[in-house]
C-alpha cells in the first residue's frame, strides 16, 4: 500500500483483531461417500429384516384366523344340522303326544262323569242301614253305584246296573266339594243312551258329561266360551263348527287350546 502512495490504514480502536467470538464458522467436513452408502445399506437391511419379521407374524396370524374361521364354519354347519334334527324331534314328539292323548281319550270312551251329586261313603251307608235295621234313608244304600242309580231313577232316568263295569267317586281337591263320580259301562251304546237322558236333569245342579282328558276338557271349555260369544257356530268336545253358510261352515278337530286363539 505504501508503495502505491497510499498510507497504511490505522486500525481503529477495538478493531485491531477479529475476536474469536465474531469469527466466521468453518464449513463442516464432508463425510466420506463410501461410509454414508454403507450406513444407508445397513439401515435398509435392518428395515427389510423388520418387514420380513412383520410379514411372517402377519402370515402366522392370518393362518390362525383361517383355522378359526374354518372351525367356526364347521360349528355353524353343525348347529344348522342340530336345529334341523331338533325340529324333526319336536315334530315326532308332538305326534307321539297326540297319539298318547288319543289313546288316553279312547280308554275313556265308555265312561260318563256325574258331577254335582252328593253320595255317602259305603261304610257310612252300611252303618246307617245297620242302625235302622234294614231301613235306609235318602240314598243310603250299599254302594255308590246303587246311590247313583237310585237318584237317576227318581228323575225318570233308567240305569241298568248290569251294564256298569265300575262306578266310584274320583279324588277331590277339597273335602267340602261334591265328588265327581265316574261310571264305566261295558258297552259304548249304554253310555250314549245315558247321555241322551241327561236332558231330564235340565235346571238341576247335577250333570252328565263325557269323561275327557285334561287337555280335551280345556279345549271343550274354551270352545263353549267361543260359542257363547257367537264366534263359532257349534261345538262338541274337541270339534268346532265355524260360522258361515252350510257350504262354508267347516267342522274342525282342535288338538290344542292354542288353535282356538285365532277364532277369538
Amino acid at each position: 500500500m505504501a508503495r502505491c502512495g497510499i498510507p497504511p490504514l490505522k486500525p481503529r480502536p477495538g478493531r485491531g483483531r477479529v475476536s474469536q467470538q465474531h469469527a466466521w464458522p468453518l464449513p463442516p467436513l464432508r463425510p466420506d461417500k463410501g461410509s454414508t452408502f454403507r450406513q444407508c445399506n445397513d439401515q435398509m437391511e435392518e428395515d427389510v429384516e423388520d418387514i420380513k419379521k412383520s410379514l411372517n407374524f402377519l402370515t402366522e396370524e392370518v393362518t390362525a384366523v383361517r383355522k378359526l374361521q374354518s372351525s367356526i364354519l364347521d360349528l355353524v354347519k353343525e348347529v344348522k344340522t342340530l336345529r334341523i334334527q331338533n325340529a324333526e324331534k319336536d315334530k315326532q314328539l308332538a305326534d307321539l303326544e297326540n297319539k298318547v292323548a288319543e289313546l288316553e281319550q279312547y280308554t275313556r270312551i265308555n265312561n260318563v262323569i256325574v258331577s254335582g251329586l252328593q253320595v255317602k261313603p259305603r261304610s257310612y251307608a252300611r252303618a246307617v242301614t245297620a242302625d235302622s235295621e234294614g231301613g235306609h234313608g235318602e240314598l243310603d244304600v250299599g254302594s255308590t253305584e246303587q246311590q247313583v242309580a237310585a237318584f237317576l231313577q227318581s228323575k225318570g232316568i233308567h240305569l241298568n246296573c248290569d251294564n256298569i263295569e265300575a262306578c266310584h267317586p274320583l279324588p277331590r281337591r277339597n273335602n267340602s266339594d261334591k265328588p265327581a263320580i265316574i261310571i264305566r259301562f261295558v258297552n259304548r251304546k249304554h253310555k250314549i243312551a245315558l247321555l241322551r237322558e241327561g236332558r231330564h236333569l235340565k235346571g238341576m245342579d247335577v250333570y252328565l258329561n263325557e269323561h275327557l282328558t285334561k287337555r280335551n276338557a280345556e279345549i271343550a271349555k274354551n270352545a263353549r266360551y267361543l260359542k257363547k260369544q257367537k264366534k263359532i257356530q257349534n261345538t262338541c268336545k274337541v270339534f268346532i263348527k265355524l260360522n258361515g253358510p252350510p257350504e262354508e261352515a267347516k267342522v274342525l278337530v282342535i288338538r290344542d287350546v292354542a288353535e282356538l286363539v285365532k277364532y277369538q
